[in-house]
């Protein structure tokens, strides 16, 4: 007889990445997957672009990566100059490393998602339903939503929060509590159509200097780049719109006008270094930018946030066959929160400083110095893809096996609730 699975429904509140790759993931799995999205589309934002080692194995894994690659190009590599330009130090991509960098706009990415999540039998996928609550007892966890038909009440055996730095669910979790920090920065992130190449620039750059570092990377094939650069504090998101050709023709190699480049937008935006307290609170578990943040200089909080899938899915499918109970995903949280403090936090903070900071100029000496040597040098370069895999985690060594009489493998008690308690938690309109 073959005995009862524990998890027969998950609901994944938010349709970006994160919360499409696992959707993916876990309905391969059988497992009756509902995303709910309180949006009526995907979004349309051409974000993040630049997908490492840990995200192209997630994405193999999805049986995605192929079509992924046929829409991606692999940038030739990375590299790091003075305001004129000059070359200082860079890596290149090795093009025959099965796991090498690709690059395709997140906006693209999650809709190729969308079509392979919509393939699977056992997912669906719910537009305009706003979580503006959460509660759970020993049984499920519910989530409270606003639709068009109006509010309904849905459950599972767990809900995962994959909706983003705003995440309702984190906040009905933990109010306003958000620990960390707002950088003293204030970053412009732009996308435009202009020739980097013809001055010599890689796919990937960041130019140094103490006031006027920028960012300047190819996102897609047909050249469209994403330019990303400091200005000064405490202007309106009009005035910082109203600058941008200015610190453009300042910036950028050829000192261009706005008739020489074509750009398609510009978002003025803070950086956050954050962790919420805790990535499970009973059913209900934080994954990707629900549950941390960093800023987006060297892709941390992107990768990072695959980690979380890599995470999260093993100690969710170990559960699912038997081979530990749910106390694993108390141990998902704790290790999660400890590789953002550990490493997430300080490596993001150092790719930024890097570029401007005058204390950082020792290490910034070493760190190129050590990019010269990678060319030549195997043990660096195999150093560089240990420590991106130091990201994941075997969660096999954590796990406790289901006495032979439990239910399933899940604890009659909810870890860790709020409060103190398994209750109802009410968001306001």
């Amino acid at each position: 007889m073959v005995s009862e699975k524990p998890i027969k429904r998950i609901i994944i509140v938010g349709a970006g990445p994160a919360g499409l790759l696992l959707g993916i993931l876990l309905a391969k799995q059988g497992i009756n997957i509902t995303i709910l999205e309180a949006n009526t589309e995907l979004d349309k934002n051409p974000r993040a672009a630049h997908y490492a080692s840990i995200a192209i194995q997630e994405m193999r894994r999805a049986g995605i990566l192929e079509d992924v690659r046929k829409e991606a190009y692999i940038p030739e590599g990375v590299c790091w100059r003075e305001f004129d330009g000059t070359y200082i130090a860079g890596i290149k991509s090795h093009v025959d490393d099965p796991d090498v960098m690709i690059c395709l706009p997140l906006d693209k990415l999650i809709r190729l998602y969308y079509r392979h999540f919509q393939k699977e039998k056992t997912g669906e996928l719910l537009w305009a339903h706003k979580v503006v609550g959460i509660e759970q007892d020993v049984k499920e966890a519910r989530v409270i939503c606003e639709t068009p038909e109006g509010t309904k009440t849905l459950g599972a055996d767990y809900v995962l929060g994959c909706d983003g730095a705003n995440s309702q669910v984190r906040k009905s979790l933990f109010g306003k509590e958000y620990p960390g920090e707002t950088l003293h920065s204030q970053i412009i992130a732009t996308n435009v159509y202009y020739d980097f190449h013809k001055f010599g620039y890689w796919d990937s750059n960041f130019i140094v200097h103490p006031e006027d570092w920028y960012m300047a990377a190819k996102i897609t094939p047909d050249g469209m780049w994403r330019v990303t650069y400091g200005d000064k504090i405490g202007l309106s998101t009009k005035e910082y719109l109203e600058r941008q050709s200015m610190r453009y023709e300042h910036l950028l190699p050829g000192n261009p006008k706005p008739g020489d480049y074509k750009l398609m937008n510009a978002s003025p935006y803070k950086l956050q270094q954050r962790c919420a307290p805790s990535f499970r609170v009973g059913r209900f578990i934080l994954v990707a930018d629900a549950a941390h943040l960093c800023n987006p200089f060297g892709g941390m909080g992107l990768t990072g946030g695959f980690a979380d899938i890599t995470s999260l899915y093993d100690c969710l499918i170990a559960i699912q066959n038997g081979l530990t109970t749910d106390k694993i995903l108390d141990k998902y949280s704790e290790i999660r929160i400890k590789k953002w403090a550990e490493i997430i936090d300080p490596v993001s903070r150092g790719n930024f400083r890097r570029l401007w900071a005058e204390d950082a100029i020792p290490e910034r000496l070493a760190f190129f110095e050590m990019c010269k040597k990678m060319d030549t040098d195997e043990e660096l370069q195999k150093g560089g893809a240990a420590f991106l895999n130091s990201l994941n985690e075997d969660f096999s060594k954590y796990y406790i096996k289901p006495e032979a009489n439990g239910a399933n493998g899940t604890s009659s008690q909810s870890s860790n609730p709020v409060n103190g308690e398994v209750g109802v938690e009410l968001v306001a309109k």
